[in-house]
């Protein structure tokens, strides 16, 4: 990223970087020095200030600039406006309870769930459903997808259970490639001991309960909240009665649904299907 390179031109990320580096340099430190205070390394801070780390900067570190710079919460707040601004407006609700759940059941019934997608998978898919942007706005996409997966890298992460129909393993998202390594994800995640993965197969018949896709979001101290999702938009649910239908359906779906182990065993045939 070239310093004379007016904001306008630059993506977000780049603005990020950039105004990281501005206020380093007013505090009069290096990149080792800021590095060593946040918790990462040099070449970290680099990649932060051209713009051209991947997925995006985390959390932590904004939040760690912070702190040094003593900017309150200044980078952590555009961080966070960064990741909102890859989202639909109408997603950003549930994302903020979502990062905050104790404990996430999930059912998938066409694609696999947001959280347990690969880059090449979140990829093709945006591709698909965004076939008129710009591959920089799919770019931005994909990160704020990847970057999901950090509420498991917490020190007490989320417990998700998630039901995927077998429809989800058998629709070809991209290539043969893509769902091979999707599929390679989802065996790897499998083995977690915060996620128990569930193949609804085809041979289960009519779905026991719900037809659509859901998510019902757990909290240690606030009301569970039910998400539901069509393709214009999304929305919550609180209310008692509506959660407790949607936990029932939960439970009859995971008796319906191969036990974890079949599951696997299914996921690992489907993969050599995929490799041939």
């Amino acid at each position: 990223m070239d310093e004379t390179t007016p904001s306008e031109h630059l993506n977000p990320l780049q603005r990020f970087g950039r105004d990281i580096r501005q206020v380093r340099l007013a505090r009069k430190l290096t990149q080792k020095h800021l590095g060593k205070a946040t918790g990462y390394s040099e070449g970290y801070v680099s990649k932060v200030e051209s713009g051209t780390l991947l997925p995006r900067p985390s959390e932590k570190f904004a939040k760690g600039c912070d702190t040094v710079f003593g900017t309150g919460e200044l980078f952590a707040g555009l961080l966070r406006r960064i990741e909102e601004g890859d989202h639909p407006s109408w997603f950003v609700p549930y994302l903020n309870l979502e990062s905050k759940a104790s404990r996430i059941l999930d059912y998938s019934t066409n694609i696999v769930k947001g959280l347990l997608q690969t880059e090449g998978y979140a990829r093709a898919i945006f591709r698909a459903y965004f076939s008129h942007d710009e591959e920089e706005a799919i770019e931005g996409k994909v990160a704020a997808r990847l970057r999901r997966r950090e509420v498991f890298e917490r020190d007490q992460p989320p417990f998700l259970w998630t039901i995927v129909h077998e429809a989800c393993l058998r629709t070809v998202v991209g290539s043969a490639e893509i769902m091979s390594g999707q599929l390679e994800y989802l065996l790897t995640a499998a083995t977690s001991p915060h996620i128990k993965l569930q193949v609804m197969p085809f041979s289960a018949g009519a779905p026991a309960a719900s037809t659509r896709p859901f998510t019902v979001l757990r909290f240690t101290d606030a009301r569970t909240v039910l998400y539901t999702e069509t393709r214009v938009g999304g929305r919550m649910h609180d209310s008692a009665q509506t959660v407790d239908a949607a936990l029932d359906d939960y439970d009859l779906l995971r008796a319906h649904a191969l036990s974890p182990d079949r599951s696997v065993a299914l996921i690992k045939t489907l993969l050599k299907e995929y490799r041939e």
